[in-house]
């Protein structure tokens, strides 16, 4: 179980890492074209603060290297603009959420298809069902009323 689920400070402290990885990455982003369009959408540190997971939108193999690359700058940088007793070793993953909410997208949106064109083969078969009941209402008479048995008057038995 995650540690910020259990602790208050662990919460916080995940929104600072979460800001300030952030931020670096997007002056990182100006020097280093394989960091560009990345997003961390959380952080998240183990109880005793030692390492943390960097969770992000999307991380191709070239901006993995170069997250690779620049972890001990990012490191350092964390270091300095956030109080710790430690500074947590960044470890960075894409983030499963993201990965897991496209997979019940496409889920829905092929069940969506799928009933779109049950609809659509049941108002086939719904208008061919008119037709035929229409065919059959001229062969009986024209004054056919709907909801009344076939014969009956449409005066309703007085005269």
């Amino acid at each position: 179980m995650p540690a910020s689920r259990d602790y208050p400070r662990a919460r916080r402290v995940n929104e600072v890492l979460r800001q300030v990885i952030g931020e670096e990455l997007e002056r990182l982003a100006d020097a280093d074209e394989r960091l560009r369009f990345l997003t961390v959408t959380s952080v998240e540190v183990c109880a005793d603060l030692r390492a943390a997971t960097v969770y992000l939108a999307r991380m191709d193999e070239d901006s993995e290297v170069a997250l690779g690359e620049r972890r001990g700058q990012l490191q350092r940088v964390v270091g300095r603009q956030v109080r710790m007793k430690r500074t947590p070793r960044l470890q960075f993953v894409v983030d499963p959420a993201l990965r897991e909410g496209a997979r019940v997208e496409e889920i829905l949106r092929r069940l969506g298809a799928e009933r779109a064109g049950q609809a659509e083969r049941a108002g086939q078969v719904e208008r061919a069902g008119h037709v035929e009941q229409a065919g059959h209402d001229e062969q009986a008479g024209h004054d056919a009323v709907p909801g009344r048995p076939p014969g009956a008057s449409s005066s309703g038995g007085r005269r």
